[in-house]
């Protein structure tokens, strides 16, 4: 008899037979409690979600917390300005691990169509770590049903010997740092002009995805800083965007 067939038995009788890491990955997905985080249009697929008529109690996320402190994931619904971002991360860094964010929406992953304006970041990546991309302007319920989805499956293939939570690794990100406004933008750390400067382009890439192994570091090293040139910023369910100049023909 295979040890499958003897674990369907003795599962008959009451007996079941698992991991640590899948038992403790079960209660973790079986209650991603969402922190709501509406800043645009995107809150209001986000608010029907929570309705009824999606069910999202299925996911065991249905209790929205107004507390960082009790909440498993942010969702990043619409449009994040310059104003707005230290906050996002303030609240980011007040969430206990193991914590998750979702990206909602064209704005919130990349700027959207407002990219190119005075007051928009270029995506929320450059200042917190991203699980999940929502594509969409604005992306309907279902679309946030199916992050939950994802992110469940994400959680199901963890170990507690591999994420950045757990254990003693030195090289994890526990606070990430606040912009600040200055001369030339904002800044991360004190570099002038890093996160989105004035008139041009970030200087420095998004996080690394926790999901492909991120421990909070970005995906290039500091050389990134120094160049006038960014690295191509690649994001999961996104179009990549290059800068290109725009001559003005007299």
């Amino acid at each position: 008899m295979s040890d499958l067939q003897t674990q369907m038995d003795l599962e008959q009788q009451g007996v079941l037979f698992t991991t640590i890491n899948k038992l403790y990955n079960w209660g973790r997905r079986s209650s991603v409690w969402p922190m709501q985080f509406g800043l645009a249009c995107c809150a209001i697929e986000m608010i029907a979600a929570a309705a009824s008529r999606y069910d999202i109690s299925r996911f065991g996320s249905e209790l929205f917390r107004a507390s960082p402190r009790q909440a498993d994931v942010m969702i990043v619904a619409g449009t994040v300005t310059k104003k707005m971002v230290p906050q996002v991360v303030r609240l980011f860094n007040q969430m206990p691990e193991p914590r998750y964010v979702i990206s909602m929406g064209a704005c919130a992953t990349s700027g959207g169509p407002f990219r190119d304006g005075y007051n928009v970041v270029r995506g929320v990546d450059l200042y917190v770590p991203v699980d999940v991309y929502i594509p969409g302007c604005p992306p309907r319920p279902e679309a946030l049903l199916h992050s939950l989805m994802t992110l469940q499956a994400q959680i199901d293939v963890q170990a507690l010997q591999q994420v950045r939570w757990y254990g003693d690794d030195e090289g994890v990100v526990n606070e990430f740092p606040i912009p600040v406004f200055g001369a030339e933008g904002l800044e991360v750390a004190g570099i002038p002009g890093t996160a989105d400067p004035v008139g041009g382009t970030p200087k420095m890439p998004p996080f690394v995805s926790p999901a492909l192994g991120g421990k909070g570091e970005r995906d290039a090293s500091i050389k990134a800083l120094e160049g006038n040139q960014p690295k191509p910023m690649l994001r999961a369910g996104t179009v990549t965007i290059e800068e290109v100049g725009h001559g003005i023909a007299g």
